[in-house]
């Protein structure tokens, strides 16, 4: 456990996080424009929470395998035993439609595991940050750290996950994805139905899905779509810190990072289990 490499994690994400407002606060800037166009306002948040969390991460001895650095050779990778997994702007459809649902992700991953994780959502103000040997936090209405701030502040001020009385009892709840809701996770929901007496869908984007597994808000998160590491590496963490897992759909076995191949299998999210 290095508890700088969590702090200096979290401050990335807050300075990230309010770069990517200032262009999603933008009056002139012009949604509308083709995804990931040169010009539109994604991409120059991309670009600039991508900058700010690279130059963050600089000040300790690992590499960064991000979204916006992915054709990074895999021999290259393959000498990577401890590295960054990051995401500067997930939520690509969220953030195009303007509804606050995406987030900036950092993992630090060490022999192909998730030892911790950083997820903020800049719209809300929320942070969650984790590490398996300190467990994982929720913190609310933060934007920026102060000077006094450190650590065991941040601890002090926020909330341990999973929540005590996060489930809804009586209520087997899935949390699927807003935007890649296909025939494969209607089907998994189909077989709940047939489990449990009652079944409620709830409905995310980005990471937020795996942070409602960690709070505990949700049974089960079933992604039987495509996704990448740095779409999951900071959520895995702060669900492994909270006592839950993500698991391969075929395999049973968690996921893995630094992989040859980037694409995550279909997996399986679920919450600390007997609680």
């Amino acid at each position: 456990m290095d508890k700088n490499r969590l702090f200096v994690a979290i401050q990335a994400s807050l300075k990230a996080g309010a770069a990517i407002m200032e262009v999603y606060t933008d009056p002139n800037a012009d949604f509308e424009v083709e995804r990931k166009a040169d010009n539109s306002p994604l991409t120059i948040a991309d670009r600039k929470s991508h900058q700010i969390i690279v130059q963050e991460l600089s000040a300790l001895p690992y590499p960064v395998l991000s979204e916006e650095g992915k054709e990074i050779p895999v021999a290259e990778r393959r000498g990577w035993n401890e590295l960054w997994v990051v995401d500067p702007l997930d939520g690509t459809k969220e953030f195009i439609k303007r509804n606050g649902e995406f987030t900036v992700n950092i993992a630090f991953v060490k022999d192909g595991r998730p030892e911790a994780g950083v997820i903020y959502i800049p719209v809300r103000e929320e942070l969650y940050f984790a590490d398996e040997v300190l467990g994982a936090y929720k913190l609310e209405h933060v934007a920026r750290l102060n000077p006094e701030d450190t650590l065991e502040s941040l601890i002090g001020r926020a909330q341990r996950l999973p929540y005590p009385d996060g489930r809804t009892y009586g209520t087997f709840v899935v949390v699927a994805s807003r935007s890649h809701l296909n025939a494969e996770t209607e089907h998994f929901i189909d077989e709940m139905k047939k489990k449990y007496t009652e079944v409620q869908t709830v409905s995310k984007g980005s990471s937020l899905k795996l942070c409602l597994i960690a709070e505990g808000k949700a049974d089960v998160y079933p992604r039987f779509a495509p996704t990448m590491e740095w779409d999951t590496a900071a959520g895995h963490a702060i669900v492994r810190a909270a006592g839950g897992e993500v698991y391969q759909a075929e395999t049973n076995l968690p996921l893995r990072y630094n992989k040859e191949d980037l694409l995550n299998p279909w997996f399986i999210a679920y919450p600390c289990i007997g609680r």
